[in-house]
């Protein structure tokens, strides 16, 4: 055996053995009188944490193991702990399939303290192979345990994050995107996961050529982080909501990106940097016409409700990029919460339309001669851009509807009531 890596020294004290007594104890006063087998007796696997049940094919295996299994924990931790960087790596690996093949050994382990020099070795800069077992062990301890989730962020994986992406493969980053998935849950139990370096990290991640699932991965971390609010609004930088917009128009990743940009957007911090970036609003109204996602359709629609309300800047720009014809569409044939949402965005540009038409009730400054040239040709500028628009709204994609809403009957109803009632005076919703 090689000599011990002086780094993880300090996590051994005297209740790391006496725990060691105390597991192997336990265990021998739990083993059941069965009838012996060919090498030894089969004892019962104690239940020590039931957050996480394994499939019966790993129960059976570790359950046929016997004292084998016991006597592979013990030497496995001790390896860790003393052994040198190859024993190490070989150690991680019976702990990743010790955790997988039985569950209930989790806690016990984490008590064991393997969780500490795991992390290290996560931190290593030539890491390698043995960064990737260290990350897969890590994976399982904290599948389905709260405790060793929070064990794993108390030992500092946050601050072991590679500085460069680029130094990783595709597995090491995919798996460690997928350890941090599992860590991010912790956030809906208001645990502290502020890191200067995670969100680096899952940027980093998003920009690089990496395959889809992994990114996905990080758009769920990401959304983990963004439901609660303070951490929404440090997700609101220009560099995430680039990121994010870019992602919501891939059909494969938007569901999840724009589900993240809807907790962002409640935010101060959200709604400014949406509303000063170029793809907004046009990205948005695109995704409306996806009539194959209508959870997109759903979220898309949903974060235009924030944007416009109470901001007449904003229902300008979607009137100019053509907003009125899809929601129109929307209202028709798309889901029911996209129709409720549409509809209510298009009660908005009707009202908005109708004070803007309509006589001024507020308090007047100043009062100017209903025969003036100016005011007259201004009004009548105006009724003729508002009918315009009410036209092209109604009459331009009134064929295109009808097609689609063909197959529907209740649609056919919708839309003959809606050309019956539709006037120059109201816009449809």
């Amino acid at each position: 055996m090689s000599d011990p890596s002086p780094c993880l020294s300090p996590c051994i004290n005297p209740r790391f053995f006496s725990r060691m007594r105390r597991f192997l104890r336990l265990h021998r006063s739990n083993k059941p009188h069965l009838p012996r087998s060919d090498s030894f007796d089969t004892p019962r696997v104690v239940d020590f944490d039931q957050e996480q049940q394994g499939s019966s094919t790993d129960q059976m295996e570790i359950r046929e193991s016997g004292e084998g299994g016991l006597v592979t924990l013990q030497r496995a931790v001790k390896r860790l702990h003393f052994g040198g960087w190859e024993e190490k790596e070989a150690a991680a690996e019976e702990i990743r399939r010790l955790a997988r093949m039985d569950s209930k050994m989790k806690k016990e382990m984490a008590e064991l303290r393997v969780v500490p020099p795991l992390v290290d070795m996560v931190g290593l800069e030539a890491g390698g192979r043995r960064r990737t077992v260290a990350v897969q062990a890590l994976i399982e301890l904290a599948n389905g345990s709260y405790t060793n989730k929070v064990l794993i962020v108390e030992a500092g994986i946050l601050s072991k994050l590679p500085q460069n992406i680029s130094i990783l493969d595709e597995s090491t980053t995919h798996e460690l995107a997928q350890l941090f998935l599992s860590i991010s849950s912790l956030a809906n139990s208001n645990f502290p996961l502020s890191s200067p370096q995670i969100l680096p990290f899952l940027v980093g991640i998003l920009e690089s050529n990496s395959s889809i699932e992994t990114k996905e991965f990080c758009l769920c971390t990401l959304y983990n982080l963004s439901t609660m609010l303070e951490n929404a609004g440090n997700l609101a930088t220009n560099e995430v909501v680039y990121i994010l917009l870019r992602l919501s128009s891939v059909e494969q990743t938007s569901d999840k990106a724009l589900a993240t940009l809807g907790n962002v957007v409640v935010t101060l911090q959200g709604k400014k940097a949406m509303e000063s970036n170029s793809m907004v609003p046009e990205s948005f109204i695109e995704i409306l016409a996806w009539e194959e996602k209508p959870k997109s359709q759903e979220l898309s629609a949903y974060i235009l409700m924030i944007l416009a309300h109470q901001s007449s800047t904003q229902r300008q720009k979607m009137a100019n990029s053509g907003i009125v014809p899809v929601l129109l569409e929307v209202a028709l044939l798309s889901s029911p919460l996209a129709q409720k949402r549409a509809l209510k965005l298009l009660q908005w540009f009707k009202d908005e339309r109708q004070m803007k038409m309509g006589p001024h009730s507020g308090p007047q400054t100043r009062r100017i001669a209903i025969g003036s040239p100016v005011t007259q040709r201004e009004a009548n500028e105006g009724k003729k851009m508002m009918k315009k628009l009410v036209k092209q709204s109604l009459y331009k994609n009134m064929e295109t509807i009808t097609q689609r809403a063909n197959t529907a009957e209740n649609s056919c109803s919708k839309l003959k009531a809606l050309v019956i009632s539709s006037s120059s005076k109201s816009l449809p919703y």
